[in-house]
């Protein structure tokens, strides 16, 4: 299950009934930061996650700007968003 913002800066990887994933998403629209949603259900999805954290099923992951962010704070993700991106 995916939903897509056209212009979302980020991409959360996220579990279904994940209280951290449910409150980051609240912080994210409340800071008005667009954001697409994976849920790690699927297993290419999951298999990302595994691939991020060190084989892990952590959630929220976090993309933002080239940076990898395992379980993050709105302020990280402010951080990532300003910076420059890591990705060559």
């Amino acid at each position: 299950m995916t939903d897509s913002s056209p212009s979302a800066p980020i991409t959360v990887y996220w579990r279904w009934g994940c209280p951290f994933c449910l409150r980051l998403g609240a912080r994210l629209r409340l800071a008005r930061i667009p954001f697409r949603r994976i849920d790690i259900r699927d297993p290419k999805a999951a298999a990302e996650v595994r691939a991020i954290t060190g084989g892990d099923e952590v959630t929220p992951t976090v993309l933002a700007n080239g940076h990898k962010l395992v379980n993050p704070s709105i302020n990280e993700i402010r951080a990532a968003l300003a910076g420059p991106n890591t990705q060559s």
